[in-house]
């Protein structure tokens, strides 16, 4: 959804839109979002604030999620309100490189009169996801030898511990220690 800038400058403009689960466009085949499971509800409020326009924003919805330890997909539940300030691209400089200052950590910038909010609502939820995504919190993950799911069944493996090269270390014992 593209919105003109230019229409927030006389007062706040508020969007309320539902996203499809169709919406969602996996980009990778190994990517961490599957899709979405139910419909996202969007609520976003835009207003100007000095040369720099404020977005206050709400979502909620559900999402299919590949587990990081078995790889299975699973349903995960969205539901946060997030703020940007959006501000004109800085001029380019002739500089290779410029500090930010922690004050433009919560900036996007933009370009143009026109904001996409498909990628700030893309980008938010990226950002609403945990470090490492579990389908549950004693997920048992995949064997390292031959790859089975251990929620599902126990594999026949061998417990192999370590590294045969490395066999030798077992014996040494530390004086002193």
């Amino acid at each position: 959804m593209i919105v003109d800038l230019r229409t927030v400058l006389h007062g706040p403009r508020q969007l309320d839109f539902t996203l499809e689960p169709t919406w969602w466009r996996c980009a990778e085949q190994n990517n961490q979002i599957l899709g979405l499971a139910s419909p996202f509800e969007v609520h976003i409020s835009i207003s100007k604030a000095g040369s720099q326009y404020l977005l206050n924003g709400r979502l909620s919805g559900r999402l299919r999620i590949r587990c990081d330890r078995c790889l299975e997909p699973y349903k995960r539940d969205i539901d946060l309100d997030f703020s940007l300030y959006l501000a004109a691209d800085p001029l380019y400089t002739d500089q290779s490189e410029i500090e930010l200052l922690e004050e433009d950590m919560s900036v996007e910038f933009m370009t143009g009169d026109e904001l996409c909010l498909d990628d700030i609502v893309r980008e938010q939820v990226y950002l609403s996801l945990p470090m490492k995504c579990l389908c549950r919190t004693d997920c048992a993950g995949l064997c390292p030898y031959c790859g089975s799911n251990l929620n599902v069944k126990e594999c026949g493996c061998t417990q192999r511990k370590g590294h045969p090269a490395f066999s030798k270390l077992k014996n040494i014992t530390l004086k002193g220690a």
